[in-house]
């Protein structure tokens, strides 16, 4: 006997989901229908920083404590208004629309990682950097995440930390287009390289993890064509339904935790706040690169 579904209707558009009351996350005691639902107020904010991007995102079918696979491919049979970027062999989703975007959630989407180049245009309009902890649980994260908007203060320049929704924080600056992906490595290079002599017992650029001992990973080369981070509020499949969050730097000062923001409270957050990331402005990096060693 067939299962019944459950229809959600935006406007013209429909879409049914089967096994409505299944819980992705159980500890929050969100469904699948609910996740959904959430996921279309998420929409307006997240969807900015999807489209023109390569889409990985990762199936949990079972919820979150279930199997799980990445999947960059676009599952079939594919509906008519998803949009698609063949890059080589692979058919990239492009999330670019809302019933893109609820149809993967109908799927047991749970994260949506995006790649740091866009479909369109080889040249970066962002430059992040990712702060990595080797401690599952680090309680000097948001100590760390100051010191590395300190020091781009000092540089003239403003950046907006967001919580990766898993045990991280990403750096994140707008700028003006012009330097390529290397160049914004070389930045980021001088500022990881700066940041382990200032701190060396609590920042390291070493790449292989047995040689970090408890220091936070300044993964300056994540930020490169081809790969990949969790776009702006993009769910992540832990527990606390956690969401990946853009944080006032008086945020920071006050300790947050990256558990404090989740698929519960992140509709209202955003209500009362807005795209805290969408106001930040562009700058230039042409200056600093200028004085900066070519290699």
């Amino acid at each position: 006997m067939a299962q019944p579904k459950t229809f959600v209707r935006l406007g013209e558009f429909e879409l049914a989901i089967s096994h409505p009351d299944k819980l992705i996350w159980p500890e929050a005691g969100i469904t699948k229908l609910r996740y959904v639902q959430i996921l279309a107020g998420l929409a307006p904010y997240l969807l900015p920083y999807t489209m023109d991007r390569y889409l990985t995102t990762i199936r949990y079918p079972e919820g979150i404590h279930g199997i799980s696979f990445y999947q960059k491919n676009c599952p079939e049979p594919t509906p008519d208004f998803v949009h698609i970027a063949q890059d080589g062999d692979i058919r990239y989703v492009v999330i670019d629309s809302v019933p893109t975007l609820l149809w993967l959630g109908s799927l047991y989407s749970l994260e949506f990682h995006v790649s740091s180049d866009e479909i369109t245009n080889p040249l970066p309009n962002t430059w992040m950097l990712d702060m990595d902890p080797t401690l599952e649980e680090e309680p000097r994260l948001m100590e760390a995440t100051a010191l590395v908007g300190q020091l781009l203060d000092s540089l003239g320049l403003r950046s907006v930390p967001k919580t990766s929704g898993a045990t991280g924080v990403q750096i994140v600056m707008p700028i003006e287009r012009g330097p390529s992906f290397e160049d914004l490595r070389r930045f980021g290079k001088f500022v990881s390289e700066y940041l382990v002599v200032q701190h060396p017992k609590l920042f390291t650029v070493e790449r292989m993890k047995k040689d970090r001992g408890d220091r936070i990973y300044l993964d300056y080369l994540q930020h490169y064509a081809g790969k990949t981070l969790p776009a702006p509020y993009s769910p992540r499949a832990r527990s606390g339904a956690t969401v990946s969050t853009p944080l006032a730097w008086e945020e920071v000062a006050r300790d947050v935790k990256p558990t404090d923001f989740h698929l519960l409270n992140i509709g209202a957050r955003l209500q009362a706040q807005g795209d805290l990331l969408a106001s930040a402005p562009r700058q230039s990096l042409a200056p600093i690169l200028d004085k900066l060693p070519r290699k």
